[in-house]
C-alpha cells in the first residue's frame, strides 16, 4: 500500500509541476489551433497511430491486464490501434469508411463469428452511407456498420480523457449493423431511432431485431444523452430480450474544466428463469490549464449481480488518473495510473489465475493523429 501511495503522489507531483510551467499566459487562454485539413477532392481524411507500454504490479504470467479494453497487454510494448478514416459529409448524400488495425480492433470484434467470408469486417470498424435531404429540417438516415450511440467514451484513444476505458465502455455495445435515423426536434433536442441486428455483430445471430432510441439534449454548458436498446441477443432464438439503458450527463463550466457522469442499467431476460442484471456508474473530470497539458481523474463502480458480463458475480471499483502532454499539434503523450478492485478474487497474480482482489497498472501511451478531431 505504501508503494501505491508513493506512486500516486509521484504522479500528482509531476502533473502539478508541468501544469505550473505555462510558457505564455496568452496560450493558456487561447484554444489550440485545429489540425490542418486533410482532403482529396470531396473526401476528408483523418487517422491515428496509437501504442503503449503497460506495467502491471501483479506481474501476471498471462501478460494480461484483466477487464481492460483496449490496454490489455501487461508488461509489454503494444500497438493499440492504427486507423484511417475517409468521409464525405451528407450533402445530401455522403459516406464514411474507417479502416482499423491493431489489438484494439481484435478485441472490438471478439464476438463476431466471421463465417462465410465476413472476416474482412474486423478491419472495418465503421462503414455506412448517409442521406440528409435538403429542406427536411436536419433529418439524416444512415445505413451500414456504425459505432454505438451508448456511452461517454469514443472508440479512438485521443478523443478520450483517459487512455484506458471504463468498465461501462468495455462491457457495453461497441458497434451495430443496420439503419439509424435522427432529426432535431427543437433547437436543443435531437431524437433518433435505430433498427439493428444486435450488439457487436454484422450478421445477425437470430431472426429478431434490436431497436435503439436515442435522445440528445444540449445547452450552452450542459448536455444529457440518453440511449435505450432492446431486443433479442441470444443465438438461434428470439426468446428473452436484453434491455440496456445508458445515460451521460456533461457539464462544461468554462474552457479549462469539464465533467461527465455516466450510468448504465442492463437486464438480460432468461426464458423460464431469473434475469441477469447489471449496472454501473462512472464520473470523470478533465482540467486543462493550458493548450498542452490536461489532468483527468475518473472513478467508477460496476455491479455484475450474477456474473453475466464479467463471468463472476462481483462488485468492481476503479480509479484512474491520466495526464496528457501535447508535444505539438497531432502528437500526444499520455501517462496513466489505474487501480482496480473487486470484492472477489478475480485478477491474475504471477502464475495464479484469479487469485487477487486488486490490480494496479502504470501506462505510457503515444498517439499520433491527423485530420479534424471529430
Amino acid at each position: 500500500m505504501a508503494r501505491t501511495r508513493d506512486l500516486i503522489l509521484f504522479t500528482f507531483t509531476v502533473s502539478l509541476a508541468f501544469s505550473q510551467q505555462t510558457p505564455d499566459p496568452q496560450a493558456a487562454q487561447t484554444p489550440p489551433p485545429a489540425p490542418p485539413a486533410w482532403s482529396a477532392g470531396p473526401i476528408d481524411f483523418s487517422g491515428l497511430v496509437d501504442g503503449y507500454y503497460s506495467f502491471n504490479f501483479n506481474h501476471p504470467a498471462s501478460m494480461t491486464n484483466n477487464l481492460r479494453n483496449f490496454d490489455i497487454r501487461a508488461n509489454s510494448l503494444s500497438l493499440n490501434m492504427a486507423k484511417l478514416e475517409m468521409q464525405h459529409s451528407a450533402d445530401p448524400v455522403g459516406f464514411r469508411i474507417d479502416l482499423g488495425f491493431g489489438r484494439a480492433f481484435d478485441l472490438f470484434h471478439a464476438t463476431e463469428p466471421y463465417q462465410n467470408g465476413t472476416g474482412i469486417f474486423r478491419y472495418i470498424p465503421q462503414a455506412y452511407l448517409s442521406v440528409k435531404p435538403k429542406d427536411w429540417g436536419g433529418f439524416q438516415f444512415d445505413f451500414g456498420k456504425f459505432y454505438t450511440s451508448a456511452g461517454a467514451e469514443p472508440t479512438e484513444t485521443h478523443l478520450n480523457w483517459n487512455y484506458s476505458r471504463a468498465y461501462l465502455y468495455a462491457n457495453g455495445p461497441y458497434y451495430h449493423f443496420g439503419a439509424r435515423m435522427s432529426k432535431p426536434i427543437t433547437s436543443w433536442w435531437t431524437g433518433g431511432v435505430q433498427i439493428i441486428n444486435g450488439w457487436n455483430n454484422v450478421e445477425d445471430n437470430n431472426s429478431g431485431k434490436t431497436f435503439g432510441f436515442t435522445s440528445a439534449m444540449t445547452a450552452k454548458k450542459a448536455a444529457w444523452f440518453s440511449n435505450y436498446y432492446v431486443g433479442p441477443e441470444k443465438t438461434a432464438t428470439n426468446e428473452g430480450y436484453r434491455h440496456f439503458w445508458d445515460n451521460v450527463f456533461t457539464v462544461t463550466p468554462n474552457d479549462k474544466a469539464a465533467f461527465y457522469f455516466n450510468i448504465d442499467i442492463g437486464s438480460d431476460k432468461v426464458k423460464n428463469g431469473p434475469s441477469n442484471n447489471w449496472w454501473g456508474v462512472a464520473a470523470a473530470h478533465r482540467y486543462s490549464p493550458n493548450s498542452w497539458f490536461a489532468l483527468s481523474p475518473r472513478i467508477e463502480y460496476y455491479k455484475d449481480n450474477k456474473g453475466f458480463i464479467t463471468g463472476t458475480a462481483q462488485a468492481l471499483k476503479e480509479f484512474t488518473l491520466t495526464a496528457d502532454f501535447k508535444m505539438q499539434e497531432g502528437f500526444l503523450f499520455r501517462t496513466e495510473y489505474r487501480r482496480d478492485w473487486s470484492d472477489k478474487p478475480f485478477f491474475d497474480r504471477g502464475n495464479e489465475l484469479a487469485s487477487s482482489k486488486a490490480q494496479t497498472t502504470l501506462l505510457a501511451g503515444f498517439i499520433v493523429y491527423f485530420g479534424p478531431k471529430r
